[in-house]
């Protein structure tokens, strides 16, 4: 007895997804509720369970195809029926694509799950070349996207057979990488194959950019892009394998004085550089911009330029969270197993008091104002390849605790280049704190489409007047950068106060005041 294997339904307006991964092959012992693959739509990834026990027969929908809601995946022999018999039909009505032996399977590499939003990557590092031997969930390459660097791991054991995408190639979310031959050892000749087969192809792709008799799918990017703007697909030079147009390379068409800048072409525009100095020159040293840090650029322009971007500021004393903090902070290590630090206490004031101006937690939509009954706290951690937001979601549900230890758990993967890209996405709100490079005072920049963002600062001792008295304290300055087309001045300003009171008496937190 067959039982079929259907997409779930993906939730509101979702109306189709992508095969991303498939756990399983055919003729694999699958149990009810096992997970069989995993779907990617644009919002989020669904993983299929089994519906039933048995032997997973035929794969219908195989990784990178498109399918709609409740769409036939796969089957599944409750009966304990062999599926070995396709396995071995497949091979043999296609004997020049796969090899004679079960162990010369041909596996694709695909791009993996890139997250909600991103739909293409750059290739920036092979750590494989072809006729390499590589194990099973060995690392092939790197990824490069706006966001985050995605290592792909080899899906199977074998030999490296072809790199279809190079690197410095631009792929889209479907795209496949290499072939991997299961089963094979390396050497010289698992490489001549790939190389015969890609010079024999090279004529069938046609003179200039593999025009003439071309029979490739240009990319799907590259095919929007040419139609915005009435480019002619006959006159760009394709760069994908068999001269497959890619999205630089339309680009590149259109302006080709600008070809080596494509990938941070969307930046604001600046004034060329002046004449440099013989001299000094020879002593500069170029190099290209990471998608991360352009797309940092972009970003970070486009809030300046979109909003009506303000900033206020306050001074707090920290002599109350500090004094808690040191009496406290040893029990709470023993307890919870993590050290009590300052965010969480900036963490709740700010959730505290976003409660009472909730159009700071709010976004601007088209013609609409998006109120969210729900505070996802974006924490701004510095990194190496660039500044990075992973998100606290609900904070405003969280303890002391739980928020240190999200942000530390957060803070170590956010510097290994670990996060994932649902993690540093929907955040409502955004905190940066400068005061640990030694920032007495800034004015942050807002995090789109969030309308605020609080900067805290470097804590420094200064005379301050208490009851006639000059006495020292520890003083912060703290600065909230808002959204004027949203949030007025009396909004920011009591935002900025009732965050000041809860960091300079901290059991207000507790009586909710």
């Amino acid at each position: 007895m067959s039982t079929e294997v259907r997409v779930p339904t993906l939730g509101e307006s979702v109306t189709e997804a992508t095969v991303a991964t498939w756990f399983k092959k055919p003729g694999d012992t699958v149990a009810a509720d096992e997970m069989l693959c995993e779907l990617e739509t644009d919002k989020v990834t669904v993983e299929v369970p089994s519906p039933a026990a048995g032997t997973l027969g035929e794969i219908v929908a195989a990784e990178g195809e498109t399918v709609g809601v409740d769409a036939l995946l796969a089957t599944i022999e409750e009966a304990g029926a062999s599926p070995a018999p396709k396995k071995e039909d497949k091979p043999a009505g296609k004997p020049a694509q796969q090899p004679q032996s079960n162990e010369g399977k041909m596996t694709d590499v695909m791009v993996p799950s890139l997250g909600e939003s991103v739909t293409e990557a750059t290739v920036s590092t092979w750590f494989k070349k072809v006729g390499d031997t590589v194990a099973a969930d060995e690392m092939l390459c790197e990824l490069e996207t706006d966001k985050v660097s995605v290592e792909v791991p080899s899906p199977a054991a074998g030999v490296l057979k072809e790199i279809v995408a190079e690197e410095g190639t631009t792929v889209d979310a479907s795209a496949k990488l290499a072939v991997i031959a299961e089963g094979e050892s390396g050497g010289t000749a698992a490489s001549a194959p790939a190389k015969e087969e890609t010079k024999s192809e090279a004529p069938a792709a046609g003179g200039k950019g593999g025009k003439g008799g071309k029979d490739v799918e240009d990319a799907p990017s590259a095919k929007k892009l040419m139609a915005e703007k009435g480019i002619d697909p006959a006159s760009v030079q394709g760069s994908g394998k068999d001269g497959r147009i890619m999205k630089e390379d339309v680009a590149k068409a259109e302006s080709a004085p600008k070809q080596a800048s494509v990938s941070v072409a969307s930046t604001p525009s600046q004034a060329p550089r002046g004449p440099v100095n013989a001299d000094d020159a020879s002593r500069e040293e170029r190099v290209k911009m990471t998608r991360l840090r352009a797309t940092i650029a972009k970003r970070l322009k486009d809030s300046q330029n979109t909003a009506a971007m303000l900033t206020t500021y306050n001074e707090v004393d920290m002599s109350g969270v500090m004094n808690l903090r040191n009496e406290y902070k040893d029990l709470f290590l023993k307890k919870h197993g993590v050290k009590l630090g300052f965010m969480s206490f900036f963490v709740k004031a700010c959730c505290h008091a976003l409660k009472e101006v909730p159009e700071v937690n709010a976004e601007i939509d088209g013609n609409e104002i998006v109120y969210k009954n729900y505070v996802h706290m974006g924490v701004a951690v510095g990194t190496p390849n660039g500044l990075v937001v992973p998100v606290v979601r609900d904070a405003d549900q969280m303890g002391f605790a739980s928020i240190e230890k999200t942000i530390a758990e957060m803070g170590t993967r956010a510097r290994d280049g670990k996060l994932s890209m649902a993690e540093m996405q929907g955040g409502s709100f955004t905190i940066s704190n400068g005061g640990v490079y030694g920032s007495l005072m800034s004015s942050p920049i807002l995090n789109p489409p969030q309308s605020g963002i609080l900067g805290m600062h470097k804590i420094q001792e200064r005379p301050m007047v208490e009851n006639g008295q000059i006495v020292i304290k520890p003083m912060m300055y703290l600065a909230l950068s808002y959204d004027h087309r949203i949030v007025d001045g009396k909004g920011a300003v009591t935002f900025l106060v009732r965050v000041k009171e809860a960091l300079e008496d901290p059991r207000r937190l507790l009586m909710d005041l």
